[in-house]
């Protein structure tokens, strides 16, 4: 897909557009790529112009060896630690990981707070998310803020999970793409069909 391509099919929705929304459902096992991809979907869209906003959570290594999660923030880039892989108490644990609860704030403000914008990436919405803790707002933004293309990573044992969460016609739009190399180019896809002129 060519820049000019894309750029061209798009409108602010100051100017009058109207935008049917997406979600892309980006689902695969642990180690798949789904992080990896959601930062080339960001570094593509900034690349054409888009306001990409939302959080990816990259892992943190030391030594080769897994130490912890950090959570990025799509629009500015600012960076936190997210969680520690350690046998420390914490308020906070799922599985090996102690989350820090002023990121986990930080992070679904940065959700709450991306819209409207073209390209929102939550990643990820897992079982935090599904008992209401976490990004749990995430749900509810996807359900009715301005955005044109919605990337949710989901672990595939959640994806029909998330799909009631976010409602019956917000699923009824969502689309599965696994993450690969032809990953971002799918997602950018994706959004190039959500935009057309408004109807008369």
């Amino acid at each position: 897909m060519s820049a000019s391509k894309l750029v061209r099919r798009m409108t602010s929705p100051t100017e009058g557009s109207f935008v049917e929304r997406r979600i892309a459902i980006l689902t695969g096992d642990r180690g798949a790529g789904k992080t990896v991809t959601c930062q080339g979907l960001l570094d593509r869209g900034r690349e054409l112009g888009l306001d990409v906003a939302g959080i990816f959570c990259p892992s943190r290594f030391e030594g080769g060896v897994k130490v912890g999660i950090d959570l990025v923030d799509a629009r500015t880039g600012v960076r936190c630690q997210l969680a520690e892989i350690d046998d420390l108490p914490g308020e906070l644990r799922l599985g090996p990981h102690r989350f820090d609860p002023e990121t986990l704030d930080w992070g679904a403000a940065r959700i709450a707070a991306g819209c409207p914008c073209d390209v929102l990436i939550v990643d990820e919405i897992g079982p935090l998310e599904m008992r209401g803790e976490g990004w749990a707002v995430a749900i509810e933004v996807l359900r009715r803020d301005p955005y044109r293309l919605a990337v949710a990573v989901v672990r595939p044992s959640l994806v029909d999970a998330f799909r009631a969460a976010v409602g019956t016609a917000s699923a009824a739009a969502a689309r599965c793409v696994e993450p690969g190399p032809r990953a971002v180019a799918e997602l950018l896809a994706m959004f190039e069909s959500g935009s057309a002129p408004r109807p008369e």
